[in-house]
C-alpha cells in the first residue's frame, strides 16, 4: 500500500461531491466562552451518515474496477459501513457488512436503509472484522478495509481541503483516532499544503492501542475496548494509517469515560449538536488542552452524530456515567 498524497486528495473531490457538499466550519460563541479558546468546529457530523467516513466511501467505491464491482464486504461498527452502503447504493454495488454483536441499533438501521445486509459477528470491532475476512475468501468479495486504503483516506482527506481554504492560519486541528483514517487525511493535507498546523489526535483512554503504541513506536494490541465512544473503540493498529501518523501526527490525547460523556454534554449545550461520543471528542480534547491551547486559532472536528437513543439518555441525565 502506497500512502496517499495531496495530489491524490485533490482527485478524489469530483467523486466525493457526488454525495457530499463542503461542511461548515463554524464559531459558537458558547464554546468560546467555555473554552476560552478561538475555536471553530468542523461540522462533519452535518454530511449524509453524520460523519467524515462518507467521503472516503463515496471516493472507493466510485474508483472501484467492473471486476470488483460484483460486491465489497466491510466490518463496521457504524459510520464506515454507512459510508460504504451509502456509496455502494449508488453506485449499484452489493454490500455486505459485519458489524459486532449488541452494535449501535440505529447504526444497524441506517446500514440496511442504504440496502447493505448486516451480518451480526463477535464482541467488538475486531472480531467482526476478522470474520470479514475469512468471509471474503469464501465469497470472493471485495474486502474494503476501514482504513488500509488508500482511497478511502484520500477521500476523507477532502475535509481537510475545507478547512485550510476557509481558515488558511488554523493552528492547531483535534480530531478523533478509531482507525485512523480522519487524521491521515488531515496530515496529508497540512503537510502538502506547507502549513505549520498541528494536528492533535483524540482517543479514549480504555481502547489506547494507537496512543501507547504512536508513543512508543511499538505496535500494541490491547485487551478490550471498553468504551461507549465505538467510533474510537479498536484493539489494534492497522499498517497504513500508522505508518502516515507515525511520522506526520504531532500529539495524541486520550479522554476517561467520564471526559468523554462530559463532551456530549458540551456539544450539545454550546453547539446545539448532538453528538455521539467520538464526535464530541475533539470538543472535550480542547477543553482538556485549553491552557496549552491559548492565542491559538483552534479547528475541532466533529464527526459521528449517531449516538443511539440508550447510551444518549444515560449520558444526559447520569453526570456520573
Amino acid at each position: 500500500m502506497v500512502a496517499p498524497t495531496l495530489a491524490d486528495v485533490y482527485a478524489a473531490r469530483p467523486r466525493v461531491a457526488r454525495i457530499v457538499r463542503p461542511s461548515p466550519l463554524l464559531h459558537h460563541p458558547l464554546l468560546s466562552r467555555e473554552t476560552g479558546l478561538d475555536i471553530r468546529v468542523k461540522h462533519e457530523n452535518h454530511n449524509p451518515t453524520g460523519a467524515f467516513k462518507v467521503r472516503g466511501g463515496a471516493n472507493l467505491i466510485a474508483s472501484l474496477p467492473a471486476e470488483e464491482r460484483l460486491g465489497v464486504i466491510t466490518a463496521t461498527t457504524g459510520n464506515h459501513g454507512q459510508s460504504i452502503a451509502l456509496a455502494c447504493q449508488r453506485e449499484g454495488v452489493p454490500c455486505t457488512i459485519v458489524v459486532p454483536t449488541g452494535n449501535n441499533p440505529e447504526k444497524n438501521a441506517a446500514m440496511r436503509a442504504y440496502g447493505a445486509e448486516l451480518i451480526e459477528f463477535g464482541r467488538d470491532f475486531d472480531e467482526a472484522r476478522e470474520r470479514v475476512e475469512q468471509l471474503q475468501k469464501d465469497a470472493g468479495l471485495r474486502y474494503v478495509h476501514s482504513a488500509n486504503e488508500p482511497l478511502l483516506i484520500a477521500g476523507v482527506g477532502t475535509y481537510a481541503l475545507e478547512i485550510f481554504e476557509e481558515q488558511p492560519d488554523t493552528d492547531v486541528i483535534l480530531v478523533a483516532i478509531g482507525g485512523g483514517s480522519g487524521a491521515c487525511g488531515c496530515t496529508i493535507v497540512r503537510s502538502g499544503l506547507g502549513s505549520r498546523a498541528q494536528v492533535i489526535g483524540v482517543q479514549a483512554e480504555r481502547p489506547d492501542a494507537f496512543a501507547r503504541s504512536w508513543r512508543t513506536g511499538s505496535r500494541i494490541v490491547g485487551a478490550a475496548c471498553d468504551t461507549f465512544a465505538e467510533g474510537m473503540a479498536t484493539r489494534v493498529t492497522f499498517d497504513l494509517p500508522f505508518g502516515i501518523l507515525k511520522q506526520e501526527l504531532d500529539d495524541v490525547v486520550t479522554l476517561s469515560e467520564a471526559e468523554l460523556a462530559e463532551g456530549v454534554r458540551l456539544a450539545l449545550r454550546t453547539t446545539h449538536n448532538l453528538a455521539e461520543g467520538a464526535g464530541a471528542a475533539s470538543l472535550m480534547a480542547a477543553m482538556k488542552l485549553r491552557d496549552r491551547l491559548a492565542g491559538k486559532k483552534v479547528v475541532c472536528v466533529m464527526s459521528g452524530g449517531n449516538i443511539d437513543r440508550t447510551k444518549m439518555l444515560k449520558v444526559l441525565t447520569d453526570p456520573a456515567a
